[in-house]
């Protein structure tokens, strides 16, 4: 049930990021282009879902279990640190560089094309580089202990 409650979430959550225009990477660079050709559309897709995420969160927060009964694992780090900076300005240049981040990515794989799937490939080594690299800072830090 519940990886049929995914499928159906991420379903939705692609149907709108393509009924939107989040898969057009021009719309995106378009949003960014502040001092060109402006386009403030993504602005009020990104209020939209930070309003029924904010909702959906405060009702998380009061339930010790998902509605599929599985465990809650919300975020707890309210810390700022260097990881979530240098990892927010990789992600930053890699949006502002393709117009592509990872959900609308994904949802331009249906749409077809080779930029989403270049995109997505060079997301997936990077994700693999980045938990090589976790895991040997992890060893390398008990060794040291």
């Amino acid at each position: 049930m519940q990886v049929l409650m995914a499928f159906i979430t991420g379903l939705i959550f692609g149907l709108g990021l393509i009924l939107s225009g989040m898969t057009d990477p021009a719309k995106v660079i378009g949003f960014l282009d502040i001092a060109g050709a402006w386009n403030p559309s993504l602005a009020f897709v990104m209020g939209g879902a930070i309003l029924i995420a904010s909702i959906a969160f405060h009702f998380a927060n009061t339930r010790p279990k998902a509605l599929l009964g599985s465990v809650m694992r919300l975020p707890t780090a309210r810390q700022i640190d260097r990881r979530l900076v240098l990892g927010g300005l990789a992600f930053g240049v890699g949006w502002g560089l393709t117009g592509y981040c990872p959900g609308p990515a994904l949802a331009s794989l249906a749409i077809g094309g080779s930029k989403p799937l270049i995109f997505v490939v060079a997301m997936l080594a990077g994700m693999a580089i980045f938990e090589i690299h976790d895991r040997c800072s992890s060893a390398h830090k008990r060794e040291a202990v």
